[in-house]
């Protein structure tokens, strides 16, 4: 089977990389996760378990001066393939540091930065690319669906705790799909979804079209900040549920709080090892406190990507532990 990369990342790099690529056997390309070019240094795939340095002739070793260094031209002829030759129209994904490529992956990038007083206006003089593989798994919420819908058929309001690449994403994205397609095993019917995707990962929105399974009933607003984005949803698709990614500001906890005294149920995410390292965090500790959430779902890396650490309760009494979620 055609890997996703060989799909949709290859045809996209500079042809020295696309060479030393197509010669990585399907097992590595499969269990990718990143492939970082850093101008003047090995080209690294960060893997499921580990990473691969890669030589030119697209071999592995652990020997970093054996390895294929990456130069300016790579970087340049690969943005200049992801962007269509448009580079410098691309004038908003230059200052969030990131694109979105077909297929939901997503490109980070850094360099020399262009600011003003506050803001970055824009990247240029590329110096390292970060381009991260969409894993669309299907499922991935099976092991945790039924703590989030209550016996009633109601659905939780629910805090995913997660360190980076911990599957916090897959998850939120599988819920989705599953909560807007209903589910007949837990007769379930599906409800009315808002994904508000700030950082195109959710969706993977290329060219105004997600590139992921969200399902049926879902309303997608991509690149929109999500304390904006909650708003609107409410005042114009009228969702019984909104899902969005990464909160922390005093900003986006008063979207929340708007959203669920407007009777709409909240799945979200934040970046952290557990729910004490969460609470320690004056906006986020602000909802918890004031039972906001009635599930909290922990995430780790501990036997890879979407393990299930634990399943917390509105009292934080532990309804489910350890697991992963497929």
């Amino acid at each position: 089977m055609v890997s996703r990369i060989e799909k949709d990342i290859i045809p996209v790099l500079g042809k020295r990389l696309r060479e030393i690529l197509n010669n990585i056997s399907s097992e590595i390309l499969q269990e990718t996760e990143e492939i970082r070019l850093r101008i003047d240094q090995p080209l690294i795939l960060n893997l499921n378990q580990g990473e691969a340095i890669l030589t030119p002739m697209g071999t592995v070793t652990k020997d970093y001066k054996q390895a294929y260094h990456t130069d300016q031209d790579d970087l340049k002829e690969t943005m200049n393939l992801m962007t269509q030759n448009s580079l410098y129209a691309l004038e908003e994904e230059l200052r969030q540091g990131y694109l979105t490529l077909a297929g939901g992956h997503r490109v980070g990038f850094v360099g020399r930065a262009v600011t003003d007083s506050k803001e970055i206006e824009l990247i240029k003089e590329f110096s390292g690319l970060n381009i991260r593989i969409a894993q669309e798994v299907i499922g991935a919420a099976d092991s945790v669906i039924k703590e989030v819908i209550s016996n009633n058929g109601k659905i939780h309001n629910t805090l995913i705790i997660s360190p980076p690449q911990c599957g916090k994403t897959t998850l939120l994205r599988d819920l989705s799909r599953q909560l807007s397609n209903g589910l007949e095993k837990l007769n379930f019917a599906g409800v009315k979804v808002g994904v508000v995707d700030e950082r195109d990962e959710i969706g993977g929105s290329y060219q105004g079209t997600a590139q992921n399974q969200l399902g049926i009933r879902t309303d997608l607003l991509s690149s929109c900040p999500k304390s904006k984005g909650m708003i609107l949803l409410i005042r114009s698709m009228s969702p019984e549920l909104i899902i969005t990614d990464e909160i922390g500001s005093k900003k986006d906890v008063q979207a929340i709080c708007e959203a669920i005294n407007a009777g709409v149920k909240i799945i979200t995410s934040v970046h952290g090892q557990n729910l004490a390292e969460v609470k320690e965090r004056p906006n986020v500790r602000e909802l918890i406190e004031n039972n906001f959430f009635q599930r909290f779902i922990i995430l780790s890396r501990r036997k890879g990507p979407g393990t299930i650490e634990e399943i917390l309760g509105a009292n934080e009494k532990i309804l489910k532990f350890r697991g992963r979620m497929r």
